[in-house]
C-alpha cells in the first residue's frame, strides 16, 4: 500500500521460470501448482513467527517427496522460504509487535466479550449465511451485485453486531486515552482507527477470512490467490468530525480486500475505483470502463482485489466507521515473483496484450495481402 497517499511504484519484479512445475531456489523448490488432494498439517500448537495458517497453506506447494516428512521438518523448510524474503530487522519488528499485542491483551478489559469469538448466527445477515452454507458459485451470485468488473457488493452484517463492534472500538479508544497507552494505527494513511488484531480479535477474524471470505474468493478471485488466503490484517477506520476526512488514491497490501460499513450517521465518504494494476503499471491511465464510485450502506460489504486502485471522498457530515479485512496469500506472493504476464488480472497488462495481438494480426493480414497481390501479378 502506498504510505503517503499516492500510488507507489515498486521495484521491478524478479524474473524466472514462468511455466515449469516448480519455482524457487535450491534443490527442493516450491511447486507452481498446489497438490489439492493433500491434507496439510495443523501448526497451531507450534511457536512460529508467522500465522499457523501460512504454513498450512504453503505446505500444499511443497515438493512431493517432502509431503510425508515430519511436521517439524516441514515447518523448518517453510520458515527458511519465508525468512528468505524477511530481513533481520523485520524479524525483530515482528517479535516486538507480538510483545506489544500481549501487553494490550493482558491489560485491556473488553466490553463485549461475545464478539471476540465467531458467532455466525448473530453476526451475519440470514442471506449471507445461506449463501455460505450452500457454498456454490450460484449461491454467492444470488446475494451479490457486480456493479463494476471485479467489485462485489452484498448485505453481510446484522445491525446489532455493527453496533457492538462500534461500541467496543469506542471503549478501547477510551481505555487508550485514560491509560495513555500509545497504539499503532491501521496504516500511515489513517491517523484514526484501531487494529482489531492487536487487542484480541485475531482469532475471530481468522475465522471470518477462512470460513466466510476464502470460499467466496476462491470462486471470484482465483487468479490472485483467492483460494490460498492464509493471513490477514483486520482494522477499523473512522472518518468525519475530528477524525480522518478522506483517503488518498492507493492500493491495499492485500490480495483480496473486504470493506464493511458499520455506521454511524454520515454523508459523503464514497469510494472511487480506477482499475486493477500490477506494480509496473500502477500509475498508468484509467480506462473509461474502469471508473466506478460506491456509496456506503451500514451492514453492507464491498469485496475487491487489493490491487484495485481506489480512494475515499471526504465525509462531509457525521461519522463513518468501517471494518476492513485485508486478506493475503503467501503462496501467491511467492509465485508472483516468477511470473512475467499479469494480463489475467492487471487491466493495463491485459490492454497492452490485446493491443499487441491486434497489431500482430494486422501485420499478418497486411503480409498476406501483399503476397496475394504479388501472386496475382
Amino acid at each position: 500500500m502506498s504510505q503517503n497517499g499516492s500510488l507507489e511504484r515498486s521495484v521491478p519484479q524478479q524474473r524466472g521460470p514462468s511455466n515449469g512445475e516448480e519455482v524457487g531456489e535450491g534443490s527442493s523448490r516450491l511447486r507452481a501448482s498446489p497438490k489439492r488432494d493433500h491434507k496439510p498439517e495443523n501448526y497451531d500448537d507450534l511457536q512460529l513467527e508467522f500465522s499457523p495458517l501460512v504454513f498450512s497453506a504453503l505446505e500444499q506447494y511443497m515438493p512431493h517427496h517432502m509431503l510425508s516428512i515430519a511436521r517439524d521438518d516441514k515447518a523448518q523448510y517453510m520458515r527458511n522460504i519465508l525468512h528468505r524474503y524477511l530481513p533481520e530487522s523485520e524479524r525483530i519488528r515482528i517479535l516486538k509487535h507480538k510483545e506489544y499485542r500481549q501487553k494490550i491483551i493482558l491489560n485491556y478489559p473488553p466490553l463485549h466479550k461475545e464478539i471476540y469469538c465467531m458467532d455466525a448466527e448473530n453476526f451475519f445477515s440470514p442471506s449471507f449465511l445461506r449463501a455460505i452454507k450452500e457454498n456454490t458459485e450460484a449461491s454467492f451470485k444470488s446475494i451479490m451485485a457486480e456493479p463494476c468488473g471485479g467489485i462485489y457488493t452484498f448485505e453481510m452484517l446484522q445491525p446489532q453486531f455493527c453496533e457492538m463492534l462500534v461500541s467496543e472500538v469506542e471503549h478501547f479508544e477510551r481505555w487508550v486515552r485514560e491509560t495513555k497507552f500509545r497504539i499503532m494505527r491501521p496504516n500511515t494513511m489513517n491517523k484514526y482507527g484501531v487494529v482489531l488484531d492487536d487487542f484480541g480479535m485475531e482469532t475471530m477474524l481468522d475465522r471470518l477470512m477462512n470460513d466466510f471470505i476464502r470460499p467466496i474468493s476462491q470462486v471470484f478471485f482465483p487468479e490472485i490467490g483467492g483460494s490460498s488466503l492464509d493471513s490477514h490484517h483486520g482494522f477499523v477506520v473512522e472518518y468525519g468530525i475530528n477524525r480522518d476526512v478522506e483517503l488518498g488514491f492507493h492500493v491495499d497490501d492485500a490480495e483480496v480486500s473486504l470493506n464493511i460499513c458499520l455506521g454511524k450517521q454520515f454523508s459523503g465518504g464514497e469510494l472511487f475505483f480506477r482499475g486493477v494494476r500490477c506494480d509496473e503499471h500502477i500509475n498508468s491511465e484509467t480506462q473509461p470502463e474502469e471508473i466506478f464510485d460506491y456509496s456506503h450502506v451500514p451492514g453492507h460489504a464491498i469485496l475487491h482485489c487489493g490491487r484495485h486502485r481506489h480512494g475515499a471522498r471526504p465525509t462531509t457530515s457525521g461519522n463513518r466507521i468501517n471494518l476492513l479485512l485485508w486478506c493475503r496469500s503467501s503462496t501467491f506472493r511467492e509465485l508472483k515473483k516468477y511470473q512475467r504476464d499479469f494480463s489475467s488480472w492487471c487491466g493495463e497488462c491485459r490492454r497492452r496484450k490485446k493491443e499487441k495481438e491486434h497489431l500482430t494480426v494486422n501485420a499478418i493480414k497486411e503480409e498476406l495481402l501483399k503476397r496475394g497481390i504479388k501472386s496475382a501479378s
